[in-house]
């Protein structure tokens, strides 16, 4: 087995309403269209943008039709504005309404001749961008209760978002920020970092152990992965690659077999891909079982991508711990540390590393558990791209 130990603000003054943009079946009739017509809107991208916001598959391709042409409109409103641009956003269900803020009256009049909504407001962008600036200087002084802050162009202020809004006033202050642009909104909001599961990554068993992740699974609606199961035992924590907390293992079985599978806390996210040469991603696309002479390569946290051929299908070996059986026999190298990582045939995974003998400076013989054996086992849905 290849287990390693280690020892180790302000408010926006509207002053017009003006042209709406036609809409996307007279885009060709539209002044500010730039070249060609967009292309027409992939169906899946469709499908997602109708499902996730809840809008109709025509408003959905209206919307990103609309969104490509007047994507040129913008940039140039935003030049002839010059110093006096304030920001823009699109509104509406099909984003038809392009308005743009300034803070020179006089050209609002002249943008709103080209077909946009125009607002006249007090504070230009560059302004906004200096006070967010100022409170990015001072952010190693933000109160854990305020982690969010951002240009608001449709407010023509600058917006904090905290718990603890006196907390905030007292950081806004502190940062030399002009408080006149800051406006504080309460927010429960506690944003953390997310991290993808990847094969052949590394993770930690407790406090000392490192193993290599096999693959990205789910078990229902709870995200995970395989691996080996002399990495750990059911209820053994794990932390990542980067020591943040990650998950429990909920199931293992070695000697015997040698397989484990963890669930994760929602700071992971289960993606199909193996860490492959050079740290580029191997799309993983499905796990058909490759034939005996195929090509197979292996991914671990020791020794990185390595690749060889199958040798032999059910094979049985026998460690100090006890015998396992129902391995494949392969001639990929391996050392201590990359068990439980990935064995992948082209892009469809093979399984995980349970030992062998030798190493990768010298060559040797390394064993991986099947990763179907794995998923019907536990009831695990593999993790594809």
């Amino acid at each position: 087995m290849l287990r390693r130990r280690t020892v180790t603000a302000g408010c926006a003054l509207a002053i017009s309403t003006l042209t709406i943009l036609a809409t996307p079946a007279l885009a060709d009739r539209d002044p500010l269209a730039a070249g060609s017509a967009p292309s027409q809107p992939a169906p899946t991208m469709v499908d997602a943008m109708s499902r996730d916001l809840g809008i109709t598959k025509e408003q959905a391709e209206s919307r990103l039709l609309n969104e490509a042409r007047l994507t040129g409109a913008e940039a140039k409103v935003r030049e002839s504005l010059g110093a006096g641009f304030a920001g823009s956003w699109l509104s509406g269900p099909t984003s038809a309404t392009l308005t743009v803020a300034t803070t020179d009256a006089d050209a609002a009049s002249k943008v709103s001749g080209t077909g946009v909504q125009a607002v006249v407001v007090e504070r230009s962008l560059a302004e906004l961008n200096a006070v967010k600036g100022a409170l990015d200087n001072a952010a190693a002084k933000a109160p854990k209760s305020t982690p969010v802050w951002f240009v608001d162009v449709r407010s023509n202020s600058v917006v904090v978002q905290s718990s603890q809004p006196a907390e905030a006033e007292a950081f806004v202050a502190a940062s030399g920020a002009d408080k006149a642009a800051v406006r504080v909104e309460r927010s429960s909001e506690a944003p953390r970092t997310f991290y993808d599961l990847r094969g052949g990554d590394a993770y930690y068993i407790g406090s000392g152990s490192r193993c290599s992740i096999g693959f990205s699974v789910r078990r229902g609606t709870t995200p995970g992965f395989v691996s080996a199961g002399h990495c750990g035992r059911a209820g053994n924590t794990t932390s990542g690659f980067n020591r943040v907390a990650q998950g429990t293992f909920q199931g293992s079985s070695f000697p015997g077999n040698d397989y484990s599978w963890v669930s994760v806390n929602s700071s992971w996210t289960p993606v199909g891909v193996v860490k492959g040469s050079g740290g580029a991603n191997v799309a993983v696309r499905g796990s058909t079982v490759a034939v005996e002479g195929a090509s197979i390569c292996r991914s671990g946290s020791t020794t990185g991508w390595h690749c060889g051929t199958v040798q032999q299908r059910n094979t049985s070996v026998t460690y100090s711990q006890g015998t396992v059986r129902e391995v494949t026999r392969t001639n990929v190298c391996a050392e201590p540390g990359d068990s439980g990582g990935s064995f992948i045939s082209g892009n469809q995974a093979q399984g995980v590393t349970s030992g062998g003998s030798g190493n990768c400076s010298s060559g040797g013989t390394t064993f991986f558990q099947p990763v179907n054996e794995i998923l019907s086992t536990y009831g695990l849905t593999l993790a594809t791209s």
